[in-house]
C-alpha cells in the first residue's frame, strides 16, 4: 500500500479498512453527473477495480454536472468518454467498461453494485438479484434539486466498527472494595464520556490486579462520572495506576431488498415534519418515474401541464405501508415535478459524496451504514416569489454546457453567474472541488468575471488522494497555479487567474482596496482557524459574501455569511481552543509525572529539539563567537551542559561512535534518570496525610532495561544513531542487521559510556564543558537537524515513536501507534474524499442562493454532516446582533462613515462631525492601536493634535504612509460612558477623490 498517498484517509478508515477496499470490486451503472461524482470519489479513495456502465451517448445537458465529459464527448457513450479521465486519478485502481448486457452472471462478479439516475425498473430488476446473492446493492438518483439514495448490505450485515471515534481510554484514579466496586477516573484525562452498558477492560492496575484481564465487562455511568463495576469486595486492595478501556462491539444491520423499501420506506428524520416531506419526496419520485415510463421522457422544465400530470399520478399512488393516512403536499410536488429536468453540479456532489461513502462502508464494515433511505431536497435555493420563478421559454435547452442548470434556473441567473468574481482561498481538497463546481456552474466566464485563486502552498503526493485537480507529475508545484490551469481545462471559457501569495496581513499590498472592489464575493477553503478569522475580517471589512467549508474525518461543514443579512464568522481560534485545551503542560509533568500520551510526546519532541538542533545551535554559536561561560546564567549553563555534553567528551568520527551514543543516551533516559527520580521518590513514598506520592495523577515510574531484541529498544537506537551521525556530518546506516552485530559487540565488551551528565556543578564542570567545545570547535560546523514529519526515511518520526513509546514503557501510559503519534506531531488533519465532496456540493447550493440576489435570511443554511453516523443537519443562520449606544444602533456589518473631504479634515472636524452627526462625544481615537486622541490629555497637547489633518497625525504618530489605491483609513473610537462590551463599529474615514491618498474612486 503506498502509504504516503493515502495517509490522511489512513486516519480515518485504518489499514485494515483501507486493505479490503484496495481488493474491492466495484460496479457502477450510470455516468451522468452523479455517476461521475462517485466514480472519481472510488477511485481517488483507490478501491481496487471499477467497472464502468453507460451505454448512452453524452448530450449537452450531461456537461452541466458531469466533469469527465467535453464538447468533444458528444455523441460518444458517457462510460467510455469517462474511463481515461478517470484513470489518470490513481493508477493503482483497474477501470474497465463493461459494453454487453447486465446479467445475473455478471452482477455475482461484484462485491457492490450502484445505480445512479437508473430506470425504476432496472433498479428493482438489479436490486432484487442482488439481494439474492448477497451482492452489496446502492441506487442514486437526483432530479432537479432533490435526490434520493437507497442501501441494501442484506439481512445479515456486520459493522466490525459502528463509529469514528477511537475506543474510549481514562486513566484511573482509585477503585472501592465492595459491591459493586466503583471506580474513579482522573478529572484531567481527556476522553470521551463512557455510557451505561459499555463494555470495557481494565489494565496496568496495581494492587486489585484481578481487574488486569482481557475479559470485558459491563459499566454504569454514576452521576459524578465514576463507573460502577462488579464485585470488588474480596480483590486486592488497589493501590495505583491503571487504565480502562472500551471495547467497541460489532452491530448487526438489517436491510430489506428494494421491492419491499420502496412501499415502507424507513425515514429517520428529527420531526414529523421532517418525516412528511421525505414521504412526499418519496412518492414524487415513484411519479417521476411513471411519467417517464409512459412519456419516454422527464417532465419539460417548468411546464405546467407536465406538472400537474406528476402530482396526479403522485396523489394516485397507494399511501405507503406503516405510514398514517395523509394528503400529499401538492405544491411540493408540483415543484419538484416542474424542475425535475435539470442536473446540478452541486446536487452531484452531495448525493455522490454520501454514495461513495455508502459503498465504502458495504466494502470495509466500518461505520454504520444508512438506514436504506435517504432523502435531499434544496428547493429553498429557488426564489420564494412565485413571480421570479422561470418559465418554459427561459427554460428551454440553448444546445450548451449549461443546459441542465438552465432547466432548474433558467437563463436569468446563468447570465448572472457568468459576470461574478469570486476569490478563492485555498486550493487543497475543498478548494479543487470548488474549483470544479465553479467551472461547472459557468462561474466568471464573461468579460469582467472571473475566479482568483490564492494558495501559497505546493502539491504533495499526500494531497492526490483527495485534491481532484492534481496528478502524479504535478507533485512539487504550486497548488495555485496546477488548479487553474486544471479548471481551465474543465471549462474553457472560465476565466482564472492564480495567486501565490498567502491571503494574511503581510499582503495587504496585494490584497488591497482596488483588489476587493472588483471581487463579488469570497469562497474560504483553509484548514486553519487563524487564516479563516483573517478572511472572515476581511470579508466583513469590505462588505462581501463569505462561504465556508471544513471537514475532519467523515466530519463536515458548510456555512454561509451574507452582509446585513447573516451572522459573521465566529469560528474558534485554533483548533486546540476549540477543545478547550490550549494552555502548555507544566514543565514538571512533562519531565517527571506524565500520565498521558501527550505527555510523553512533548518530552519526546523537547529531547529532540534539545539533542539534534539546539545543541548543534549552541555550539556552531560558540565556535563562531567563543562566548566565554564563566560568566552565563546558572540554569542556561546548565541545560547548555547537558544538550552539549550528552553522553561523550568528544567529537563522534565513525559510526561506530555514533551507536555508542545512541546506547548511552537510551542508558540516560530510559534507566539512570528513572532510578535517580525513584532515589528521591521511592515507590513506597507517603505523604503527610497517609496517602502515596505516587497515586493520582501521578504514575509510579520503573526503569528499564535494555534489551536489543525489542523492537522500540532497537528502533531508538537506530533512530539516534543516525541523527547524530547526521548532525555531525557523518554517514549513517539503515542495516538493521550491521547494528545488531555491533550492539552485540559494544554491549559485550562493555563499551557503552558511563552517564557525564551531573545536576551539581560548579568551575571543574564549566572547565570541562569548555574544553569539550574546545575540541568540537576544532571541526567543521554541525549541521542542526530540523525535525520534518513526511519523509518517513530520514529517522525523525522513528525517534519519536521509539522515544515515546518508551517513555510510556517507564510510566505505564498505555501507548498509540505511529500513526496516531504522527498525527499529533504533525497537527494532520484526518481527510476524505467523500466528505470534501459533499461540503464542497453544499457551498455550490449557497452560491446559487448569494449570486441569485437579495433574499430572506431563511432560505440560506448552515450545514453540518458526520457521513461515519449519518448524521445531517441543516439550519438557517442566525441574524447578526444588533448593538446600541445612545440613539445609535448598528450590527458587526455597519460602520460609521466620514468622508475626508477637500481640503481634508482635521481632526478637530473630525470629531465635530461625529457630535454633530451621530452624537457622539469621542473620548479616544485611535488607529492600529495608536492613540491618536485622548481627552484625558493635557489642554496643550490636544490643541497640538487637533488643528492637525487626520491622515498627516497618524503618519506623524505610526509611520504609516499611504498607498496608491487606498479608500479608507480606519480608526476605533470609544465614547464616554461606554461600557466594556460596547464594540462600536469602525470608523471609515474615506479618503477623497484625486487626493494623493487614492488613485481610484467608486
Amino acid at each position: 500500500m503506498d502509504k504516503e498517498l493515502y495517509s490522511r484517509q489512513l486516519y480515518v478508515l485504518g489499514l485494515s479498512a483501507m486493505k479490503k477496499i484496495q481488493e474491492a470490486k466495484v460496479l457502477l451503472c450510470g455516468l451522468q453527473g452523479l455517476g461521475a461524482e462517485v466514480a472519481k470519489n472510488l477511485v481517488l479513495m483507490g478501491v481496487g477495480s471499477l467497472t464502468l456502465y453507460d451505454p448512452h451517448p453524452t448530450c449537452w445537458a450531461d456537461l452541466a454536472a458531469q466533469f469527465f465529459l467535453s464538447e468533444e464527448s458528444l455523441g460518444r457513450s458517457r462510460a467510455e468518454a469517462s474511463q481515461a479521465q478517470l484513470a489518470q486519478l490513481n493508477e493503482a485502481v483497474q477501470i474497465s467498461v463493461h459494453e454487453g448486457d447486465i446479467t445475473e452472471d455478471l452482477l455475482q462478479g461484484f462485491q457492490v453494485v450502484m445505480l445512479t439516475d437508473s430506470k425504476l425498473e432496472d433498479q428493482l430488476k438489479v436490486g432484487t438479484v442482488c439481494h439474492k446473492h448477497g451482492v452489496y446493492f446502492l441506487m442514486a438518483e437526483t432530479r432537479g434539486l432533490v435526490g434520493r439514495l437507497f442501501c441494501d448490505f442484506g439481512e445479515d450485515f456486520i459493522v466490525v466498527d459502528p463509529t469514528e471515534v477511537e475506543p474510549m481510554t481514562a486513566a484511573i484514579q482509585d477503585i472501592s472494595q465492595g459491591s459493586p466496586g466503583i471506580v474513579t477516573l482522573r478529572g484531567g484525562t481527556k476522553r470521551h464520556s463512557f455510557y451505561d452498558g459499555d463494555l470495557v477492560i481494565f489494565s496496568d492496575i496495581e494492587g486489585m490486579v484481578e481487574l488486569n484481564s482481557d475479559s470485558p465487562q459491563s459499566v454504569r455511568v454514576q452521576k459524578d462520572g465514576s463507573l460502577e463495576i462488579g464485585d470488588t469486595a474480596t480483590f486486592s486492595r488497589y493501590l495505583r495506576g491503571g487504565v480502562v478501556t472500551e471495547v467497541k462491539r460489532p452491530k448487526t444491520v438489517r436491510h430489506k431488498p428494494l421491492d419491499i423499501a420502496l412501499l415502507q420506506p424507513h425515514v429517520v428524520a428529527q420531526n414529523t415534519q421532517e418525516v412528511q416531506r421525505a414521504h412526499c419526496l418519496h412518492q414524487a419520485f415513484h411519479a417521476l418515474h411513471m411519467f417517464q415510463q409512459l412519456h419516454g421522457r422527464l417532465p419539460k422544465p417548468w411546464d405546467p401541464d407536465d406538472a400537474e400530470t406528476v402530482v396526479r399520478l403522485a396523489q394516485d399512488l397507494e399511501p405507503l405501508k406503516g405510514t398514517k393516512e395523509e394528503s400529499l403536499d401538492g405544491a411540493l410536488l408540483r415543484t419538484i415535478a416542474l424542475s425535475s429536468a435539470g442536473s446540478l453540479s452541486p446536487m452531484a456532489a452531495i448525493l455522490g459524496g454520501v454514495a461513495a461513502q455508502e459503498v465504502l462502508k458495504a466494502i470495509s464494515k466500518k461505520f454504520m451504514p444508512l438506514d436504506q433511505w435517504l432523502y435531499f431536497d434544496a428547493l429553498e435555493c429557488l426564489p420564494e416569489d412565485e413571480k421570479l420563478l422561470p418559465s418554459p421559454e427561459d427554460c428551454h435547452p440553448r444546445n450548451c454546457r449549461y443546459d441542465g442548470q438552465i432547466a432548474v434556473f433558467g437563463t436569468g441567473l446563468q447570465e448572472k453567474l457568468s459576470y461574478q468574481h469570486y476569490l478563492l482561498v485555498g486550493a487543497g481538497a475543498i478548494g479543487c472541488e470548488m474549483l470544479k463546481g465553479f467551472a461547472l456552474v459557468g462561474l466568471g466566464v464573461r468579460a469582467n468575471g472571473g475566479v482568483t485563486v490564492a494558495d501559497m502552498d505546493h502539491i504533495e503526493r499526500s494531497n492526490l488522494s483527495r485534491q481532484f485537480l492534481f496528478r502524479p507529475k504535478d507533485v512539487g508545484r504550486p497548488k495555485a497555479e496546477v488548479a487553474s490551469a486544471a479548471a481551465r481545462r474543465l471549462n474553457p471559457h472560465l476565466q482564472v487567474t492564480p495567486y501565490t501569495y498567502p491571503l494574511d496581513p503581510t499582503t495587504e499590498d496585494i490584497y488591497d482596496d482596488s483588489f476587493f472592489s472588483r471581487v463579488d464575493g469570497v469562497v474560504a477553503a483553509l484548514d486553519s482557524f487563524q487564516a479563516r478569522h483573517y478572511v472572515a475580517a476581511r470579508c466583513t471589512h469590505y462588505l462581501k459574501p463569505l462561504l465556508e467549508a471544513g471537514t475532519q474525518g467523515t466530519l463536515g461543514s458548510a456555512s454561509v455569511f451574507v452582509p446585513h443579512v447573516t451572522e459573521s464568522y465566529k469560528g474558534p481560534a485554533s483548533a486546540s481552543a476549540s477543545e478547550g485545551d490550549d494552555a502548555p503542560y507544566p514543565m514538571c509533568t512533562l519531565r517527571h509525572f506524565p500520565s498521558t500520551v501527550e505527555h510523553s510526546l512533548q518530552w519526546v519532541q523537547d529531547e529532540f529539539e534539545g539533542l539534534f538542533r539546539l545543541s548543534a545551535e549552541n555550539i556552531n554559536c560558540y565556535q563562531q563567537t567563543c562566548t566565554s561561560l564563566l560568566g552565563t546564567d546558572r540554569t542556561r549553563t546548565l541545560a547548555l551542559l547537558q544538550q552539549v555534553m550528552g553522553v561523550l567528551r568528544t567529537r563522534p568520527q565513525t559510526w561506530r561512535d555514533c551507536v555508542v551514543w545512541a546506547l548511552g543516551h537510551w542508558q540516560l533516559c530510559f534507566c539512570d534518570r528513572i532510578v535517580e527520580l525513584l532515589r528521591h521518590f521511592p515507590s513506597d513514598k507517603v505523604l503527610e496525610d497517609g496517602t502515596l506520592f505516587w497515586s493520582g495523577s501521578k504514575n509510579c515510574p520503573h526503569p528499564l532495561q535494555f534489551d536489543p531484541n525489542q523492537d522500540m529498544h532497537f528502533l531508538y537506537v537506530l533512530a539516534a544513531a543516525n541523527l547524530y551521525a547526521q548532525m555531525h556530518g557523518l554517514p549513517g546506516s539503515q542495516s538493521h542487521t550491521e547494528l545488531r552485530e555491533l550492539m552485540k559487540l559494544l554491549l559485550e565488551s562493555g563499551s557503552t559510556p558511563q552517564n557525564l551528565f551531573s545536576a551539581e556543578f560548579g568551575q571543574e564542570q564549566l572547565k570541562e564543558l569548555k574544553e569539550t567545545l574546545d575540541n568540537w570547535s576544532k571541526g567543521p560546523p554541525l549541521k542542526p537537524v530540523l525535525f520534518g514529519k513526511d519523509d518517513d526515511g530520514n529517522f525523525h518520526m522513528d525517534f519519536v515513536v521509539a522515544a515515546t513509546d518508551l517513555r510510556c514503557q517507564n510510566y505505564g501510559i498505555l501507548p498509540v501507534n505511529h500513526a496516531r503519534i504522527k498525527q499529533i506531531v504533525g497537527r494532520i488533519i484526518p481527510a476524505i474524499a467523500t466528505s470534501t465532496s459533499v461540503v464542497a456540493g453544499l457551498l455550490g447550493l449557497e452560491l446559487y442562493k448569494v449570486v441569485s440576489g437579495p433574499r430572506p435570511r431563511g432560505t440560506f443554511r448552515h450545514s453540518y454532516l458526520h457521513l461515519a453516523e449519518n448524521h445531517f443537519i441543516r439550519s438557517a443562520p442566525s441574524a447578526p446582533a444588533i448593538q446600541s449606544f445612545q440613539r445609535l444602533k448598528w450590527t458587526c456589518w455597519d460602520r460609521l462613515k466620514v468622508p475626508a473631504g477637500q481640503p481634508e479634515r482635521t481632526l478637530e472636524s473630525l470629531l465635530a462631525c461625529l457630535q454633530e452627526e451621530h452624537g457622539l462625544k469621542v473620548e479616544m481615537l485611535l488607529h492600529d492601536q495608536a492613540l491618536l486622541y485622548s481627552s484625558g490629555w493635557p489642554f496643550e497637547k490636544r490643541a497640538q493634535h487637533l488643528c492637525l489633518r487626520v491622515t498627516e497625525l497618524v503618519q506623524q504618530l505610526t509611520g504609516w504612509k499611504p498607498k496608491p489605491g487606498l479608500r479608507v483609513l480606519v480608526l476605533e473610537l470609544s465614547c464616554e460612558g461606554e461600557e466594556d462590551e460596547t464594540a462600536f463599529p469602525p470608523l471609515h474615514y474615506e479618503l477623497c477623490r484625486g487626493s494623493h491618498h487614492a488613485t481610484t474612486w467608486p
